[in-house]
């Protein structure tokens, strides 16, 4: 194995680094074509529970554009099974639960997580991907409480939240009851990829720009600090992640987190206006990455000026990987991020 490469971690921690360190959402999957082909064999759920496939799928990204970071491939709702939720990924939809959360005693009747006997794959593929193959760090991952219980709740993706804002609103000791039993579960797994070989862990709170600054305050935020309070001792990275969030940005700034990931609806300068001295990680709109290279660098340019203002950055999208961006694009961006941040 080549020398280990940590330079995005010192980037996390906000130190000077030699070039911008960078990682693709959703860089391992849909838009590559070995993924693809395997689509073509095994569901999601399948290559998540074999941990050399998984593995495989993980490093992809790593060999194929040189970024500096894998993220475990993973689905959000990989703890969500081994309490009692039952959730099948359905094409074109996403997750879907059978069981939906309405009351107290729907809660009461969830399991707890133990991660060694209830996800031992995932635990395996991080020990495989840290100890064997790779020579940049792992991020692992949790959905955030507010997200997982959006899903949990409304039975599957929503547009407006209303079933989860009727609880919050409207019957909040259940809603608390559910933020607790969410947070102890993304403690535990967190804590459990951590001690795998996972370097950072990126929490992703996918939907949660859908509630106001007030409303995360009350609702979320005390669950968020709790989690990320019990990771502050442990050896890993920290970074929070979620969507439409401009308006939260300084909520996310007061948590005891290391990162901080914009979407691309909020530039690096504005945030850095607001008050976010942390690292910020971001934040591309990944539907740039369909234009023509010479609008591709420059917006890249302008990101990366942005965000080499001060130490603590590292470049990403502002979501997910889209399944039609061209693998090329992603390798050729990678060399030229690398080569313009290089010192």
């Amino acid at each position: 194995m080549t020398q280990f490469n940590d330079t995005i971690l010192k980037a996390f921690r906000g130190e000077k680094t030699d070039y911008v360190p960078l990682w693709y959402m959703r860089q391992a999957g849909r838009s590559q074509p070995e993924y693809r082909k395997l689509k073509e064999k095994y569901s999601l759920f399948e290559i998540t529970h074999q941990p050399e496939l998984c593995a495989y799928v993980t490093k992809l990204p790593v060999d194929n554009y040189n970024v500096d970071a894998a993220i475990l491939y993973k689905d959000i709702m990989s703890p969500l099974p081994p309490i009692g939720v039952n959730v099948e990924i359905k094409p074109g939809i996403g997750p879907v639960i059978e069981n939906p959360i309405r009351s107290k005693a729907d809660i009461e009747r969830l399991g707890e997580l133990d991660p060694e006997q209830d996800v031992p794959y995932v635990l395996k593929t991080i020990e495989i991907l840290t100890k064997e193959q790779l020579n940049v760090p792992l991020i692992g991952f949790s959905g955030a409480p507010f997200t997982l219980a959006s899903y949990m709740i409304e039975g599957g993706p929503s547009k407006d939240y209303n079933k989860t804002k009727a609880m919050m609103y409207g019957d909040s000791k259940t809603w608390f009851a559910l933020m607790d039993k969410l947070g102890d579960l993304v403690i535990t797994y967190v804590k459990a990829q951590i001690k795998a070989g996972a370097k950072a862990i990126q929490i992703f709170d996918s939907w949660i720009g859908a509630v106001s600054a007030d409303d995360y305050r009350y609702y979320i935020k005390p669950t968020m600090n709790r989690i990320f309070s019990s990771l502050k001792d442990e050896e890993a990275a920290t970074i929070l992640f979620g969507v439409n969030t401009g308006h939260l940005l300084q909520e996310f700034h007061d948590l005891p987190v290391d990162v901080i990931g914009l979407d691309w609806r909020t530039s690096i300068q504005q945030a850095r206006a607001m008050g976010i001295t942390k690292t910020v990680q971001g934040n591309l709109d990944p539907a740039v990455l369909l234009a023509d290279w010479s609008i591709i660098e420059e917006r890249v340019k302008r990101i990366l000026d942005q965000g080499m203002s001060q130490p603590g950055y590292v470049f990403n999208l502002g979501h997910g990987v889209f399944p039609d961006i061209k693998p090329e694009t992603l390798k050729r961006l990678t060399a030229f991020i690398h080569d313009y941040t290089r010192n």
